[in-house]
């Protein structure tokens, strides 16, 4: 596509430019010149030189100079002669296709074509129109990973994630704030949550062993159509804002397994204060102390087994019978009972959900 663009602003400057102009790619190769016929010829020598200077050069008649910087270059434009004034037309050229690349890449980037679908910035009957002109294949499982930098590092975090997925033909980076990276990751078949988590632990460890990086990470469900990803960012987040009140000592939270705290996540403060003071008619929970609280979120560890719970917090049978009994004349819920802990335990999460949250109508 690039070929087409620099000779379409060629042809159009063949007039103005008396001398013959044109573009060469990173191997030597000539894609656009004002002589039609020199396309497909190689400047070998040209681009070796290049590779040893940051300015122009001149080759066998000819001033050469990079488009965009030394560090990172594709082209090379060429202008014929070796005086000031093909030095000078040489950087006039080089500075203008840069910038008209530049502005057509903004344009027809997959990145940014990914970013403008995520963030809902494209229309949907856009999608497959845009996808088809840039021969995006929209019918592949897709999956969104919203990693959050907690600590700065070195590495701007854009690279440090573009580093581990450098295929950019089918995974996407995309920086969505300064410590915020989105990867829209491409799926092989016979994926499954399990993996896909797994993914995520690769990430956050790998950003951590090289980078000294602590992140979290969102994943969103996985999506078969391209104008579902805005879908999945959004699930990304409500995983990242839900697990900060209900699962703090994870930094790998999936939205498939945020269960009953995205319900609540959800739910009105005053439709939650209502509850609290149902269940709890009389203020029994302030009234529980700290022993009495691991006790219970032990009980529910161990899937209310009197046994393993005493077990657990290395205490008789009968003592912890007796803290439950306590715990039943403090609140009226035996958490022996089934649907006593149900109550019991969304009530607690309901608690912790409004210590995190202003109230909200």
């Amino acid at each position: 596509m690039s070929n087409r663009l620099f000779q379409g602003i060629i042809h159009q400057m063949t007039d103005t430019v008396d001398r013959t102009i044109g573009v060469i790619d990173e191997t030597g190769v000539i894609i656009a010149c004002s002589e039609l016929v020199k396309i497909g010829e190689t400047r070998q020598e040209a681009r070796d030189e290049m590779a040893y200077t940051a300015s122009s050069v001149t080759v066998g008649g000819y001033t050469y100079r990079f488009i965009g910087s030394s560090t990172k270059w594709e082209y090379i434009v060429f202008v014929e002669g070796e005086d000031k004034m093909a030095d000078k037309l040489a950087s006039i050229l080089a500075i203008s296709l840069s910038n008209i690349k530049n502005l057509y890449d903004e344009k027809y980037d997959r990145n940014s074509f990914v970013k403008n679908i995520i963030l809902d910035n494209i229309l949907p009957s856009d999608i497959y129109i845009k996808s088809k002109e840039l021969r995006f294949n929209t019918d592949e499982a897709r999956v969104v990973f919203l990693i959050k930098f907690l600590t700065k590092t070195d590495v701007i975090p854009f690279d440090a994630v573009q580093n581990i997925f450098p295929d950019r033909t089918k995974d996407y980076v995309i920086s969505v704030g300064e410590q915020d990276i989105v990867l829209v990751k491409e799926l092989k078949p016979g994926y499954d949550v399990k993996k896909i988590e797994k993914l995520a632990k690769s990430i956050s460890e790998t950003l951590n062993s090289e980078f000294y990086a602590r992140v979290v990470i969102g994943i969103g469900t996985v999506v078969e159509n391209i104008k579902d990803l805005a879908r999945s960012y959004k699930e990304a987040q409500v995983a990242l804002e839900v697990g900060k009140v209900f699962d703090t000592e994870k930094n790998i939270i999936s939205y498939e397994n945020l269960g009953i705290g995205r319900l609540i996540y959800q739910l009105p403060t005053t439709l939650c204060e209502m509850f609290l003071q149902e269940v709890f008619k009389n203020g029994s929970l302030e009234n529980l102390d700290r022993e009495t609280l691991l006790t219970i979120q032990c009980f529910f560890e161990n899937n209310l087994n009197v046994s393993e719970t005493s077990r657990k917090l290395f205490v008789h049978r009968n003592t912890l019978v007796y803290r439950l009994e306590k715990i039943r004349k403090l609140t009226g819920l035996d958490l022996r009972e089934f649907d006593h802990a149900i109550t019991f335990k969304v009530a607690l999460m309901v608690k912790r959900y409004l210590t995190t949250k202003p109230a909200k109508f």
